[in-house]
């Protein structure tokens, strides 16, 4: 456990201490902060390692492990009707309750909270079954993409004010707990196909939920006035002496620990159900998932606490800091560096990077897996900031990118298809909602420009990039696996050759 626990807080120190260094950096360079903006900063860093390691150790003991049970108990019943409804019910409770959905729907004045609320769960929860019965009935999911993407950008055209608040309410959904489990359940449905696409069936659950809040809140948009679609901005926090930052944190730790119960305790509840019902687990096996569980819950509030109170304000005041200055152009190459960093925190990246390289059998390794993440990050992060600062609509990048991503399904493994849209939704995490978002709109504020259209939607961009790269990492593996097979060749014939001689 000991070893266990260096290893995962050497990996989390690896993944926040660079975008730490950059914060730090500019407030020596060239956007110097309050020194209670740099406290709070400094110590929601602190936080975010403890809250990662911890994160970590209690996905893997228990997040992982609920997931594929559910997963390969719910297929083994081999009733149809009771798979889909209860991954429906698991997507809607979870999506609901959400805290960075929560934060998220107080930002769109126009629709009423809970009719967004309602109808971003039921999107997932519909398209959580629909990936289950891709699996079922080995469905080509890039042919499933190539169906669905243009239904969204369709329905786009008569709820255009609201498509980029859509991709971004796609990628909050897919939050630090919801993700590992998907990505186990997508395991374990897929553990009873022994077939040659056996590895392909684990991933893309988290690609296609991602679609069902996009078009929930598209449909949504068709009925409610978008001529209200301003910002709601939330108060930022202030501190002026040791007590406040003190105040302030445990203040975070308190509200942020009731909202991680509400996700956790609809799993747990599952997870119990099943375990009854048919599961059966050992006690040893049980108590160390509910050890595990308790390492998640404090390490998310830890981690989730740190981000909104530390990281959120120091966003915010170096975006309209930065954006004030006259070569505010600096941002975008930037941003690049920024983003790429961010990506590296995201608890949830490392989960999947992890499972890849499993499933893959050291194939696609994790040092690949992250490059191509933070590469697709760093420029959706860039590209974000070019709207901004040139008022630039988001249908210009949006449908050339989703068209190159679906494009290059064509020239790919499957099993890259599945990695890669996966890679999307995991990538836009708390992280994105919490640094990239209030650092975006601190750059609109200075710049005047309008929040809701210009702003929003860069975490939808950073949600489109990893399905880019990631794919065209699978090209080039391709093409190597082939240059390598035609030497086997070449080198087998030779060795005929020699023996016939």
């Amino acid at each position: 456990m000991a070893k266990s626990l260096l290893e995962k807080l050497k990996e989390s120190m690896q993944a926040v201490l660079p975008i730490g260094a950059i914060i730090v950096l500019l407030h020596f360079t060239i956007a110097p902060m309050p020194l209670g903006t740099l406290m709070l900063m400094l110590v929601g860093m602190v936080m975010l390692i403890v809250g990662l390691t911890l994160f970590s150790l209690g996905t893997e003991m228990a997040m992982m492990p609920i997931g594929e049970h559910i997963g390969s108990s719910l297929i083994r019943s081999r009733k149809l009707s009771l798979i889909l409804a209860v991954l429906f019910i698991f997507g809607f409770i979870v999506t609901a309750a959400e805290p960075d959905l929560q934060v998220f729907v107080n930002q769109v004045a126009s629709i009423p909270n809970m009719h967004l609320i309602i109808g971003i769960a039921v999107g997932v929860g519909l398209f959580l079954a629909l990936a289950a019965l891709r699996i079922l009935f080995r469905w080509k999911l890039a042919k499933l993409l190539m169906i669905l993407y243009p239904i969204v950008f369709l329905i786009a055209i008569f709820s255009s004010e609201y498509l980029a608040v859509a991709f971004d309410a796609s990628a909050v959904t897919t939050g630090p707990i919801t993700v590992p489990f998907l990505l186990a359940v997508g395991a374990g449905l897929a553990s009873i196909n022994s077939g040659k696409d056996a590895g392909e069936d684990n991933f893309g659950l988290c690609g296609i939920c991602s679609i069902g809040p996009i078009i929930a809140v598209l449909l949504l948009g068709l009925f409610f006035d978008s001529s209200n679609t301003s910002y709601l901005p939330q108060a930022d926090a202030t501190v002026s002496s040791a007590g406040d930052l003190v105040h302030l944190f445990l203040e975070g730790l308190w509200h942020t620990l009731g909202e991680v119960l509400v996700v956790i305790i609809p799993i747990l509840g599952l997870f119990l159900i099943f375990q009854v019902l048919k599961l059966k687990l050992s006690k040893t096996e049980l108590v160390k998932i509910l050890v595990g569980l308790g390492y998640l819950l404090v390490g998310l509030t830890i981690f989730l606490a740190g981000v909104n109170k530390g990281f959120m304000p120091a966003a915010k005041f170096l975006g309209e800091t930065m954006g004030k200055l006259e070569y505010n152009w600096i941002l975008i190459p930037l941003c690049l560096v920024i983003g790429a960093c961010v990506v590296m925190a995201e608890p949830a990246v490392h989960v999947l990077t992890k499972q890849v390289e499993e499933i893959t059998n050291g194939g696609i390794t994790r040092g690949m897996m992250l490059f191509g993440m933070a590469l697709g990050v760093g420029i959706a992060m860039s590209l974000g900031m070019v709207r901004v600062l040139f008022d630039l609509s988001i249908w210009w990048i949006l449908v050339p990118g989703y068209v190159l991503a679906l494009l290059l399904t064509r020239f790919v493994p499957s099993l890259f298809v599945g990695i890669a849209f996966d890679s999307g939704g995991v990538a836009a995490g708390a992280m994105s909602a919490a640094f990239v978002l209030p650092f975006t709109i601190g750059v609109c504020t200075a710049v005047g420009g309008n929040i809701i259209t210009d702003a929003f939607g860069v975490v939808g961009l950073i949600a489109m990039m990893p399905p880019i790269t990631v794919q065209i990492m699978g090209v080039i593996y391709n093409i190597k696996l082939k240059k390598s097979a035609r030497l086997e060749a070449i080198a087998e014939a030779q060795d005929a050759e020699e023996v016939e001689a």
